[in-house]
């Protein structure tokens, strides 16, 4: 369902319920108001006649056909009021033009009621003058009273039935009109190009349209952002892979003409050394771009065990640079609030640097103080310039020995992200190394 389809039945129902609430009110209102009024009528009635027969303007027959007594006319009723007048012992001795020959009301108590006579329902207003004898009743048809509600209730309704149609079509135009600025919105969205990444066009907008187009813009921002870092990841993979396959090619020439067996032997070396280079490369690419789409699924990590598990992966680089590892981690499980793979990811590529930055017989230390993995190599360590972009992909450091893609820090810095913590590179100590920190969220 469209916005506009929706924002229109929400405001045709809400005016429909605040018009029908009204008429509603008004019905109970008015059948109260004219309980009220039409009540009083009666009571002013009987007394009236009442007062009259004491004051002898009425004259009660003294036996013979009842009396008749005058009530005055009222041109707004269809039926007009209609009296009686019993004797105590039971004789109709007076009545109206047009009233009932049997009793108005049973009820033996002066004041209010209501009866059924002939099939018609009345209210009925009963005087009992002791003095004459005599009870006065004067008595109103309900049906004329239900007919005076249901005119003021038709009277509302009838408007709403001519009014809302009316009605809805203004308020169709209306959030129409008030959802113009959505569809230039829209409109200005479609005729951009897929390539432009600007912010959108700057011009009045509604207060309420302005976060929409500032969370656009930022989205535009980041997407931007994002496709350079892309562009910028091609370029310098393609560099990267050029280098390696350039070497490969030209000692591969060496070994297919070379007639000496040392020579030959050089070149395969070398072509064997491209290779583990390029493979490593890979390998990193493809590593940063599984910790890039992650899923941020929660789960527990034992240190001690990852630990053992990525120096046991390490173990043939280390040896062959005469490397060796001093793991202290704790053996107690750690929560995390994502993939445990991208804590092995990180920790992974810390350790590899660190085997690749350390001197032959030198040691890559890996503890742990609570909720915090630290990671020390014994290499030169890195100048504070070096170290403020440490975690930009593909920068190498002096201690790599030509070994190094410039992914591993970049990868522990996307994957500390995603879990929530952060990778920090305290400032080295002269002949003690690099320290790296991965400090998990608490």
């Amino acid at each position: 369902m469209s916005l506009r389809l929706r924002l229109f039945l929400i405001l045709v129902l809400a005016t429909g319920l605040v018009w029908t609430s009204a008429v509603v009110w008004i019905e109970r209102s008015t059948r109260a108001e004219v309980q009220r009024v039409l009540d009083a009528r009666l009571a002013e009635a009987a007394r009236m006649v009442s007062s009259l027969l004491s004051d002898r303007r009425i004259a009660m027959a003294e036996g013979g056909a009842p009396v008749a007594v005058p009530l005055q006319p009222h041109p707004d009723y269809q039926h007009q009021l209609s009296c009686q007048i019993w004797s105590l012992q039971g004789t109709l001795v007076g009545r109206s033009e047009g009233a009932p020959d049997s009793e108005l009301t049973g009820a033996a108590e002066p004041g209010y009621s209501e009866s059924s006579v002939g099939g018609e329902r009345w209210r009925v207003f009963t005087v009992q003058n002791e003095a004459l004898g005599v009870r006065v009743m004067v008595g109103d048809s309900l049906t004329v009273r239900e007919g005076l509600v249901a005119d003021v209730r038709d009277g509302l309704l009838v408007p709403l039935a001519v009014v809302l149609p009316l009605l809805a079509g203004l308020i169709w135009v209306s959030v129409g009109q008030g959802l113009a600025p959505l569809d230039r919105l829209a409109g200005s969205l479609r005729a951009r190009d897929p390539s432009e990444t600007g912010p959108l066009p700057q011009g009045e907008v509604p207060a309420e349209i302005r976060p929409v187009q500032r969370a656009l813009d930022g989205l535009f921002a980041r997407l931007a952002k994002a496709r350079e870092a892309e562009r910028d990841f091609t370029a310098f993979a393609a560099h990267e892979l050029k280098t390696p396959l350039a070497g490969l090619r030209m000692q591969a020439q060496i070994a297919r003409m070379a007639q000496d067996g040392a020579v030959r032997d050089r070149a395969l070396r070398a072509i064997e050394t491209s290779v583990d280079r390029t493979d490593r490369l890979v390998r990193q690419m493809l590593e940063l771009a599984a910790v890039d789409r992650a899923a941020p699924t929660p789960g527990e990590v034992v240190p001690h065990r990852l630990g053992e598990e990525i120096c046991a992966g390490l173990a043939p680089l280390a040896e062959a640079r005469g490397v060796t590892f001093d793991m202290r981690l704790d053996h107690a499980p750690l929560a995390l609030r994502s993939s445990p793979f991208l804590l092995q990811a990180a920790l992974r590529n810390l350790v590899e640097n660190a085997v690749l930055a350390s001197p032959g017989g030198g040691v890559v230390r890996v503890w742990q103080r609570g909720a915090v993995l630290l990671v020390q190599d014994e290499g030169p360590g890195m100048p504070a310039p070096l170290r403020a972009r440490a975690t930009e992909r593909f920068l190498r450091g002096p201690g790599a020995a030509g070994q190094g893609s410039g992914l591993g820090l970049a990868i522990a810095d996307v994957a500390m992200e995603r879990l929530g913590g952060a990778l920090v590179l305290p400032a080295a100590l002269p002949g003690h190394g690099q320290r790296a920190e991965l400090h998990l969220p608490g």
